[in-house]
C-alpha cells in the first residue's frame, strides 16, 4: 500500500492545512504502518513558473525539436503524474488564499494535465483511487454568512479531483482559522473552537475511510 501526500501551504510551522493533513496521514499509517508515503511540498518548494507553458509547447513539438526547457517541463509533468499513478491513495492539503485556489496548486494541476495519461480525452491514471482533500479558510463562507460564496476554490478543486481526475474524494474543511489572529474576529472564538474540533474529527474519520477503501478494493 502507498500514499501520496501533497501540501500547498506556504507555511510549515503553524499551518492548519498541514495539521489536518497530519491527522489524516496518522489514521492511514495506523492501518498501513509499513506503507510507503511519497510527499510533495508545492507551497514551500514551488514548481517553476514557466513549466506549464513549456510543457504545453512540448506537447505540440516533436521530441527531437524541443528546447531544453520544454524537455525539462515534459519530464517534470511525467514525474508528477508518476507520483499520482503509483500511489494507492491520495491526500491533498490545500489552503484557501485570497478567496481562491492556491496558485501553487493551480500550477500543479495545469502541469499534470499536460501529461498524456491525464490529458483531456484520456482515461486518467488516477481513475477510481480514494483521496482526501483538506482545505482551510481564514473566514467563514458557508450558507447564511455575510460572505457566503466567497470561497472560489473548493468547488474548482472538487471539479478537478472528482470529475476530471475521477478520484473518489472525501473533503475536510476547517473555517475561521484567522480567529485569534485577526482581532476583528474575536467574537467568533467559541464557534471557531467548535469548528476546529469538527474538522479534526472529520479528518480522523476520513483518514480511516481512506485506509478502509483500499482494503475494500483489494477484497
Amino acid at each position: 500500500m502507498s500514499l501520496f501526500r501533497l501540501d500547498a501551504s506556504i507555511r510549515t510551522e503553524g499551518s492548519t492545512s498541514r495539521a489536518l493533513g497530519d491527522i489524516v496521514e496518522a489514521e492511514w499509517s495506523s492501518t498501513h504502518p509499513d506503507s510507503a508515503i511519497t510527499r510533495r511540498h508545492i507551497g514551500t518548494e514551488p514548481l517553476p513558473a514557466t513549466a506549464w507553458s513549456d510543457a504545453v509547447g512540448a506537447s505540440m513539438t516533436p521530441e527531437s525539436e524541443r528546447t531544453s526547457a520544454q524537455s525539462a517541463a515534459a519530464e517534470l509533468a511525467r514525474e508528477l503524474t508518476d507520483e499520482l499513478a503509483g500511489a494507492d491513495a491520495l491526500l491533498f492539503a490545500v489552503p484557501l488564499y485570497n478567496f481562491g485556489v492556491s496558485q501553487h496548486f493551480k500550477s500543479y494541476v495545469d502541469l499534470v494535465l499536460t501529461d498524456p495519461r491525464m490529458a483531456p480525452g484520456a482515461t486518467p491514471a488516477t481513475e477510481g483511487k480514494p483521496a482526501v482533500l483538506v482545505t482551510v479558510q481564514g473566514g467563514n463562507y458557508s450558507a447564511g454568512t455575510p460572505k457566503e460564496g466567497w470561497d472560489h476554490a473548493t468547488a474548482w478543486m472538487r471539479r478537478i479531483l472528482e470529475e476530471v481526475w475521477l478520484l473518489d474524494v472525501e473533503v475536510v474543511t476547517r473555517e475561521f482559522t484567522l480567529v485569534g489572529v485577526n482581532p476583528a474576529l474575536d467574537q467568533f472564538t467559541e464557534m471557531a473552537d467548535e469548528l476546529k474540533q469538527l474538522a479534526e474529527d472529520q479528518a480522523a474519520r476520513h483518514g480511516r475511510s481512506l485506509a478502509r477503501a483500499l482494503e475494500q478494493r483489494a477484497a
